[in-house]
């Protein structure tokens, strides 16, 4: 049996069992390469490695993220205090903007609840990086250097055919990479006048005109769902999959009511100064031009917080000490990548657990 079946077949043996392990191990030994080129190429331009701590008053505030939840107990009875694992280093990265540093990355453990699939696991490996005084195409300049540099230091004999792989798919990264804007995206590949559908509230789009945009191009919705489960249900079925072959994708601007932390785009403010990159199909990054206006930030937590309260029944707190330096920090871009997904795309991996050399407990 070929690595990759043994991947797809259900593995009863733990992780640890020397037989199993031992068919992992040189796609781990290409893990450590890849760290290491990447921190290579970060140094050589300028960035200083950074850390932050895990635990958080505020864990990220995206309303479908999950977040583990702890209690930090103070020493001598002086009180205790609910914390969270972060979901991503991003607010304490941009505090380091706010305190001076100008060129950033971090290697970041991180925590999401919920989630474990071939491309998802509850604690990762998230890369972040920043960059003051920039915007986003000088971060999407850095993800490609790096991912050069990570994929030459693969060796040849861990490395897939063709550059970079997943699911049979092929995406070459030293080919020119495509720039895609979701709006032209949709109307390449659904059929659908996305900004025709945003309305004359781009903020809170009516989800009916892109249901009706969406039966005008004989593409199924369901009847029930807020405008972005419309979105994604016509972006994962037409959209991903065409993305990221022969060559990476950098899919750009974003409607502004899924700006998350970008900055609304001075050209045209129905649409985000975000971008995604896709390989092969697989999400790899998400990345902005940063948002540094702290009450447009605070607005977007509320209403974020608010829908993740009449989801989910619940609601994470606002980081004041983050919005106090929002309002500090200069004008930067910012990026997180998944490291794990870039390892896996680099080896030919089949699922996530075959590139951590120590799977969160329950997997099997």
């Amino acid at each position: 049996m070929s690595d990759s079946d043994a991947s797809r077949t259900k593995d009863r043996t733990p992780w640890w069992d020397r037989g199993r392990f031992a068919r992992r191990r040189p796609r781990l030994l290409a893990r450590g390469r890849m760290m290491a080129a990447i921190r290579g190429f970060f140094a050589d331009a300028g960035f200083v490695e950074v850390e932050t701590p895990a635990l958080q008053v505020s864990p990220g505030m995206e309303a479908h993220l999950r977040a583990f939840a702890t209690t930090l107990d103070e020493p001598f009875g002086q009180g205790s205090r609910p914390l969270y694992l972060h979901t991503s280093p991003e607010f304490a990265m941009k505090k380091l903007l706010a305190a001076g540093e100008k060129k950033i990355f971090q290697f970041a453990r991180t925590f999401r609840n919920g989630e474990r699939s071939p491309t998802h696991h509850p604690e990762f490996m998230m890369l972040e990086w920043y960059r003051a005084d920039a915007g986003w195409r000088e971060a999407v300049d850095d993800c490609r250097g790096f991912v050069l540099a990570a994929l030459d230091a693969v060796p040849t004999e861990v490395r897939p055919e063709g550059g970079l792989v997943w699911q049979g798919r092929v995406s070459d990264p030293r080919q020119p990479w495509e720039y895609l804007s979701v709006n032209d995206a949709f109307a390449c590949y659904a059929d659908v006048d996305l900004a025709a559908c945003l309305g004359p509230n781009p903020l809170n789009p009516d989800p009916e005109r892109l249901r009706k945009a969406a039966a005008d191009a004989g593409r199924a919705l369901p009847e029930k769902g807020e405008w972005d489960d419309l979105f994604f249900h016509l972006f994962l079925a037409h959209i991903e999959p065409r993305l990221g072959s022969p060559a990476p994708t950098v899919l750009h601007d974003w409607p502004a009511a899924m700006a998350a932390l970008a900055r609304i785009s001075p050209n045209d403010t129905r649409f985000a100064e975000r971008f995604e990159v896709y390989i092969a199909g697989l999400e790899i990054a998400n990345g902005f031009t940063e948002l540094t206006d702290a009450g447009e930030q605070r607005a977007r937590f509320d209403a974020d917080q608010a829908k993740k309260l009449r989801l989910y029944g619940e609601r994470y707190p606002i980081d004041e000490d983050f919005l106090a330096a929002l309002a500090s920090m200069p004008p930067a871009a910012g990026v997180a990548l998944g490291f794990d997904r870039l390892v896996m795309l680099a080896t030919g991996a089949a699922t996530i657990e075959d590139v951590l050399w120590a799977p969160v407990a329950g997997d099997r």
